[in-house]
């Protein structure tokens, strides 16, 4: 008798020590079907350095509160630092939509123009059931053989809505990392701030 009450105690203990499972996340959206970026657009691109706010580049999702505090999510983490998921995700959105890879730290082609990408994130918000909102400043540096260099400094503030489920807040950042993108490629073809 002293046996399975043992057991059950024993079980029931362990089973109060368990802890919630812990979810892991990425900014990556999904690969697109067909084929990749072609190689031969006008200008070659690379994505320089990210700067984000010490605040939210944490291991776990950050989320805001209304009441002004913030809440870290100690089961619900980024799958790589959140500066290098922001780069490589806004990386490979520009890889898209410039139709041209990032040749980050690789050697250029000579004799075409190579576009800089350098974003500075000034907030990173995630407010469940509310938005996920990015506000950056990006500078596009163009340089090519023997030619001028040209700078332009723009800045963006993107908010789109979220559900409460942390899934939902990190589609939201996903979508607004490709709204950059397409605001930063479109300033590069066009040579101008949206």
């Amino acid at each position: 008798m002293k046996t399975p009450a043992l057991l059950f105690c024993l079980t029931l203990g362990l089973a109060a020590c368990s802890s919630a499972p812990t979810h892991y996340y990425t900014l990556l959206p999904p690969v697109a079907e067909g084929p990749g970026p072609a190689s031969n657009a006008a200008m070659q691109f690379e994505m320089s350095t990210v700067r984000i706010p010490v605040q939210v580049d944490q291991p776990q999702l950050v989320v805001r509160q209304d009441s002004g505090t913030l809440a870290i999510l100690e089961t619900q983490r980024w799958s790589a630092p959140l500066v290098d998921e922001f780069h490589d995700a806004l990386a490979s959105q520009l890889e898209h939509k410039l139709g041209t890879r990032n040749l980050e730290g690789l050697p250029k082609q000579p004799g075409r123009p190579v576009l800089s990408v350098q974003t500075d994130v000034r907030r990173f918000e995630s407010l469940p059931g509310r938005y996920a909102l990015i506000d950056v400043v990006w500078s596009l540096r163009l340089r090519g053989d023997g030619g001028p260099v040209r700078n332009l400094t723009c800045s963006s503030q993107i908010r789109q809505p979220a559900g409460v489920e942390p899934s939902s807040l990190v589609q939201a950042h996903q979508q607004a990392i490709a709204q950059l993108a397409g605001q930063i490629a479109a300033a590069a073809q066009r040579w101008a701030c949206p």
